[in-house]
């Protein structure tokens, strides 16, 4: 039976070509004497940084719109993606560079017809299946079924949406859409990982404590920039600085990185591969970035848990932890978006109040 191919909408800049690296290394170039402007350091769409309006003039330019560079496999990460869907370029741009703009989009991606390419900053009213957007206000307000974040520096204080790290996680993401996830079920008998997903307050911490106190369960250890709780041990994660993690994600060392609640988090293959290679279940309390990234590397061996719980009660504990006010906030706004993230999940289990009951029905999910 023929699949259907589904509609994915695409951003265009900083998701297909650079563009605040772009804008960063030409301000840079017009101020020699000045400390280097980083990427890192642009926050948000507007201020927050030196030359944040030159930065933004420069979007209004039509030269700039024509010579931005496109982002490393780029091409190749659309010419997939369009074996699969129906592939449309959502773009916002002054109207004074629209013909730059698609000449360039009709030039460098060739196999999109110039029909499928929409310009208007109204991303909010275009219904898709699937958005990827490295945009979080226009994630937030999507008519997509399936709006995706991709991640950024400028994108890291909302948390909860769902969100990917790399082309190849959005095409298996893609994928796993137009499967319907219903084509393999996962197998963990003879080791992979589980992938607890979750909002804030949903036990994922907790559940992942009752099942690696089993045989055959271990908690691969992961690193963090998020400072350690007093209720913590030592041992919880590897706690390093926003530095450290940043070298050591550019040097690769991890497979997985995602941001929650403005903290990083990361994991290592030699954390996890020794755990599956005995045979045993990596159990890693995760958010839906970082279980898209696992599950696209372990397939049938990943298995992504979400772990539902009422909402109010998921408040409550989010209120009662040892955490600041402002990280209190920010998990409570992305509840919403947080229990969307369900529906891409391989399986749902109920929460109530024995955890327990709930590492019962984890393994005998596994077990079936």
């Amino acid at each position: 039976m023929k699949k259907y191919r589904i509609r994915v909408g695409l951003d265009v800049d900083d998701t297909l070509y650079e563009c605040n690296s772009y804008a960063v290394a030409i301000i840079n170039s017009r101020h020699p004497d000045e400390e280097p402007l980083r990427v890192e350091d642009i926050k948000s769409w507007g201020g927050g940084h030196r030359h944040a309006d030159e930065r933004i003039k420069l979007y209004s330019d039509p030269e700039f719109v024509r010579t931005q560079p496109i982002t490393e496999g780029a091409q190749e990460f659309v010419k997939k993606l369009s074996e699969i869907a129906d592939v449309f370029f959502i773009t916002a741009v002054p109207a004074c560079c629209m013909s730059a703009r698609a000449e360039r989009l009709i030039k460098d991606f060739p196999e999109i017809p110039p029909q499928n390419i929409i310009m208007g900053t109204r991303k909010d009213v275009i219904s898709l299946d699937i958005m990827l957007d490295d945009g979080a206000h226009n994630i937030s307000s999507s008519r997509a079924a399936y709006p995706v974040l991709f991640r950024k520096p400028w994108n890291t204080g909302l948390s909860g949406l769902l969100s990917v790290n790399s082309y190849d996680d959005f095409l298996h993401f893609c994928e796993m859409v137009r499967s319907s996830f219903s084509e393999t079920f996962p197998r963990l008998g003879g080791g992979g990982v589980l992938c607890l997903v979750g909002p804030s307050g949903s036990s994922k911490t907790e559940i992942a404590n009752g099942l690696t106190k089993l045989e055959g369960f271990e908690k691969p250890l992961t690193s963090t920039t998020r400072p350690r709780r007093k209720t913590e041990e030592e041992g919880a994660y590897r706690f390093i600085s926003e530095a450290q993690f940043l070298r050591e994600m550019r040097a690769g060392s991890y497979i997985e990185t995602t941001v929650y609640s403005g903290y990083h988090f990361g994991t290592s293959e030699k954390d996890i591969e020794p755990i599956v290679e005995r045979g045993h279940v990596a159990v890693i309390p995760i958010d839906i970035c970082g279980a898209i990234t696992l599950k696209n590397l372990y397939r049938d061996r990943a298995m992504l848990v979400f772990t539902r719980r009422d909402r109010a009660d998921a408040i409550k504990s989010i209120i009662s932890r040892d955490i600041d006010l402002d990280d209190k906030t920010r998990r409570i706004m992305s509840l919403d978006f947080e229990y969307r993230n369900s529906e891409v999940c391989d399986v749902e289990i109920n929460v109530g109040g024995d955890v327990d009951e709930a590492v019962r029905s984890i393994i005998a999910l596994i077990r079936s």
